[in-house]
């Protein structure tokens, strides 16, 4: 094993979650593609055929947030207030290096926070808040000398 290379997120509405993953959290786009019905190399991945779907890949520091909007199949809405200890991925974490700051601006910018930044001693100080689409984002400055220090 190498490491993590990235997650993936599937939305309704691909330019939104976008525009706040570049905008608000400073992910830069490194590739945008889509195709309506004809990659049966993906469709074999995947093990469904017939898929038309859009999709970005962003890369952060350390890591790629792929997003998809597909068109077929139509995915079902899901609740936009999934609470972590549901089953599955339940959320992505990005270490900030001022917590703080970064909860103020995002705060401002109308990103919803369960709570305001906690301190998790010889950890982090962490938070949790929301992106457009419901999904759980944790920001967390790790402590440098903590078991979390990267």
């Amino acid at each position: 094993m190498v490491g993590l290379h990235h997650a993936s997120i599937t939305t309704a509405n691909l330019d939104r979650l976008k525009a706040f993953y570049c905008d608000q959290l400073g992910f830069a786009v490194v590739m945008e593609n889509g195709w309506n019905g004809d990659n049966v190399q993906a469709d074999t991945i995947w093990g469904f055929s017939g898929s038309a779907m859009r999709m970005v890949m962003l890369r952060t520091a350390n890591a790629f947030l792929e997003l998809f909007e597909f068109a077929y199949p139509v995915t079902p809405e899901r609740s936009a207030d999934r609470p972590v200890y549901h089953q599955g991925i339940t959320h992505i974490c990005i270490a900030v290096s001022d917590l703080e700051a970064e909860y103020a601006r995002l705060s401002a910018a109308g990103m919803p926070f369960n709570s305001a930044p906690q301190n998790i001693p010889g950890l982090c100080r962490a938070v949790y808040g929301r992106d457009p689409d419901g999904n759980l984002i944790e920001l967390i400055e790790p402590d440098p000398a903590g078991l979390f220090a990267l």
